[in-house]
């Protein structure tokens, strides 16, 4: 079953259940992808395309969070929270940060990095390995210790 395929069933069950924030993050995430699908003219999006969207909406979601946490929104703070919770029950589970360490170390021998001046280097090499299955501040500060 494909994404939109999935978010539309689940768009179904949530108008049944009027549970109108998980509906109403549905649609956004449908919409984004259809957005996505248009922008790079095509009919049917690759899993990675929607990985890609799906991991900027959280982005966006837990930058909001952070914003909203610094301005003592704490109304804000808990819808955020529960919309964060609806993005990531789409994506692929999340490494753990030792699974997350021994990639980032392997990695490093790869590509032969010794200073924290190839850290764009490790991280070039790095980010497509682990799209969608890691937060990139745990792995930029992982490759940070490594490297220093």
């Amino acid at each position: 079953m494909s994404l939109l395929e999935r978010l539309n069933n689940d768009m179904k069950q949530a108008m049944k259940d009027k549970e109108k924030d998980k509906l109403s993050v549905i649609r956004m995430l449908k919409a984004s992808l259809q957005n996505e699908g248009i922008k790079l003219g095509k009919q049917e999006m690759t899993a990675e395309d929607e990985l890609t969207v799906l991991s900027r909406e959280l982005k966006q979601r837990k930058d909001s969070l952070q914003e909203f946490e610094n301005a003592g929104r704490i109304d804000l703070v808990d819808k955020v929270r529960t919309e964060i919770g609806y993005v990531e029950a789409y994506m692929p589970e999340q490494l753990s940060e030792d699974e997350i360490s021994s990639i980032v170390a392997s990695t490093i021998e790869e590509v032969n990095a010794s200073s924290k001046a190839d850290m764009g280097k490790v991280m070039g090499a790095l980010m497509p390995k682990l799209k969608g299955k890691a937060d990139g501040s745990i792995v930029n500060k992982l490759v940070l210790e490594r490297l220093s």
